[in-house]
């Protein structure tokens, strides 16, 4: 479906943004369309080995696996990349300003989850690699097709929650210079009635009406994201509390926070490290200073705002990735039918 849609792209000329400024050229979308039917190859020559280890035969397979692996550890970030815009988009439709691009949503989320069935399907292809159950990750034998035992609720690790919380503690200072903006205080050269009246005006929607009371969209979506970082290490993230209505007591099921948690931490994780980095080099004079745009009027300023997005992405990405990581492990259903 992504090469079929990729093709129709490019054989009409659609436009689909490439960058802020710029278009994906034709030669582009037909690039990718091609890796699409790569991958579905590649899918397929894992089914095969597979089915080769089901049946001891081993002519011929570890020329196969190895082909295998190589080819799903480039193919995932090749369309992994595409999600890193995903929590930026989410913030947009989330404040009502809309889409800026259909077709640039569209091929984020067709990327998004090309992204996230090679990781499945990696998975599963490095599990049987160990010789074990390619769905629940143990060692055992007998079917692989019956129920899945679920273990106990638990919650995360004291050394877990300690760097998860610490992590987000890079939230601080974004949170901090936003909110004085807003009540119209200044910080790091930009005056809270320049960003009023001319960030804040032109906001639409949810967006504006926060800010009328002082609370940043931003600053609303991290702290979503706080939420589900605090819902993956604690018990009530694996059961639904008391306070959730018709659901009390009923297991979550274990994708829903997971899916949030990963796909928001790799994207948000690898922006804020990008932040981080330009920031730095351009205060050591390694790359050309970052010249004031819009309400900031110093370099520094813009540099100082670089690196609190820097921090404050960078932070909670790699926090949920923390947390995310053992939500998995504690989570994790067994085959229940197999013998150890």
């Amino acid at each position: 479906m992504y090469a079929v849609v990729l093709v129709g792209w490019a054989a009409t000329g659609t436009a689909v943004p490439l960058s802020a400024h710029a278009y994906q050229p034709a030669a582009f979308q037909l690039t990718q369309a091609a890796l699409a039917v790569l991958a579905a190859g590649v899918c397929a020559a894992a089914d095969r080995a597979r089915k080769a280890r089901s049946a001891s035969a081993v002519d011929g397979t570890p020329k196969c696996r190895s082909a295998v692996g190589a080819s799903l550890a480039l193919l995932i970030p090749a369309f992994g990349w595409g999600a890193i815009g995903l929590p930026m988009h989410f913030v947009t439709l989330a404040s009502g300003s809309g889409v800026e691009s259909a077709t640039g949503l569209v091929h984020l989320l067709l990327n998004t989850c090309g992204g996230g069935l090679l990781a499945m399907v990696a998975v599963a292809h490095r599990r049987g690699l160990r010789g074990r159950c390619a769905r629940c990750g143990q060692g055992h034998e007998g079917r692989s097709d019956g129920p899945l035992a679920h273990p106990p609720a638990s919650t995360a690790s004291a050394r877990t929650r300690v760097t998860a919380y610490a992590l987000v503690c890079g939230l601080l200072p974004w949170t901090v210079v936003k909110t004085v903006w807003l009540f119209g205080g200044d910080a790091i050269g930009v005056s809270g009635k320049a960003w009023r009246d001319d960030v804040e005006a032109e906001a639409t929607g949810a967006s504006r009406a926060l800010a009328s009371v002082g609370v940043d969209v931003t600053v609303l979506a991290a702290l979503l994201g706080v939420f589900l970082l605090a819902g993956l290490m604690h018990r009530w993230g694996q059961v639904f509390p008391r306070w959730t209505p018709l659901l009390a007591g009923r297991r979550v099921p274990r994708l829903l926070p997971l899916i949030p948690a990963w796909l928001t931490g790799g994207a948000l994780s690898v922006y804020g490290a990008g932040l981080l980095v330009y920031a730095l080099l351009s205060a050591l004079g390694v790359v050309p200073g970052l010249d004031p745009v819009g309400v900031f009027t110093t370099t520094g300023g813009m540099t100082w705002m670089v690196a609190f997005g820097g921090l404050s992405f960078g932070g909670l990405g790699t926090a949920l990735l923390v947390a995310s990581r053992s939500y998995a492990a504690r989570s994790r259903p067994v085959c229940a039918g197999a013998h150890r």
